[in-house]
């Protein structure tokens, strides 16, 4: 696989905070799990999304994680366990 056609996962969910000022939910059992997206611009593209169907509650937040990065902290590349 060549540098350009690697996969680089990323992780996109939500739910609504406890405060405007932290990352904690108020409920784990209540998170949005948006989906896993082959790379960062189709992420993007399902967090805003999202971010806007929610634009009314400020408590409601969105995230991209790095998930090619969690797999593999140094190359962003899985490793066999």
């Amino acid at each position: 696989m060549t540098s350009s056609n690697k996969q680089l996962p990323h992780l996109v969910f939500g739910g609504e905070l406890t405060s405007l000022n932290g990352s904690e939910f108020k409920d784990l059992a209540k998170l949005d799990i948006v989906g896993i997206f082959p790379d960062y611009a189709s992420a993007v593209a399902a967090w805003k999304a999202k971010s806007q169907q929610n634009v009314d509650n400020a408590m409601m937040r969105y995230f991209v994680v790095h998930l090619h990065r969690l797999l593999d902290p140094e190359t962003g590349i899985a490793q066999d366990a």
